[in-house]
């Protein structure tokens, strides 16, 4: 697979290929490039639908300049545990944020989420986010005061003391169910608005299709969350392993 980064040539065959329906798995191969590095260039710059390749290609250049900027002469991305690649986790941040922010995150609560994330102990300080994303201490308790009233992390207490903002399976299964809970409660005044309506009006048909259709919606989600929760706390197997029998 040839290296280096995206030409703006390149950007505009994947523009084109997004508008004719390609698979990134496609786009890729056209392109004799990995599909992650499609899936991040689309994800970091608009998504599926908004992808523009002039407007990537600039948005790259800017993100290429400011860390020029920002990095002091001589300095290395700091060694990775388990030998990792320390250039692929940092790519591999960016496009997780870019992720959440197409899911409707705030940009600076997506790069607190993604870090917390893609950390072993799924735990950081304010002071560790602070240094990690090199960002002002306001930004960061912004952004977990966010994300705490969101329910997507917690907070809790070290040996020390300090504050931890932590991210885990609990965390996830926490968030499925408060997402049905305000489905829940958008159904509810969906049929408040048929009373107010007037049953049988168009307006009231409207709102009550609405209300049976997310009702059903909240039941799948919050009983899907239920079956699904012990997912969240497994350690999946080693790709070919044999599956342990019971004695």
């Amino acid at each position: 697979m040839p290296g280096g980064r995206l030409t703006q040539q390149e950007r505009q065959q994947i523009a084109l290929g997004l508008a004719d329906g390609l698979a990134y798995a496609e786009i890729a191969r056209r392109l004799d490039r990995p599909t992650s590095t499609i899936t991040r260039e689309v994800m970091r710059n608009g998504g599926p639908t908004g992808y523009r390749a002039d407007l990537a290609h600039r948005a790259t250049e800017r993100r290429t300049q400011r860390r020029r900027r920002t990095a002091p002469r001589g300095t290395q991305a700091p060694p990775q545990p388990h030998g990792r690649d320390a250039e692929a986790v940092r790519e591999y941040e960016e496009l997780l944020t870019s992720v959440f922010t197409q899911s409707g995150m705030p940009g600076m609560m997506s790069r607190v989420m993604a870090c917390l994330t893609i950390t072993d102990e799924g735990s950081l300080t304010a002071s560790e986010l602070v240094q990690r994303l090199q960002v002002s201490p306001a930004s960061v308790s912004k952004a977990v005061a966010f994300l705490d009233g969101q329910g997507l992390i917690r907070r809790e207490r070290d040996e020390r003391r300090r504050e931890r903002y932590v991210v885990d399976g609990d965390v996830w299964y926490e968030s499925m169910m408060a997402s049905a809970r305000a489905i829940t409660q958008v159904v509810e005044t969906a049929r408040q608005g048929v009373g107010v309506l007037g049953p049988g009006t168009p307006a009231a048909v409207r709102l009550e299709n609405v209300a049976r259709f997310l009702d059903f919606v909240s039941e799948s989600t919050a009983r899907a969350a239920e079956q699904a929760r012990d997912i969240l706390h497994t350690t999946p197997q080693p790709a070919g392993a044999e599956p342990e029998s019971g004695a």
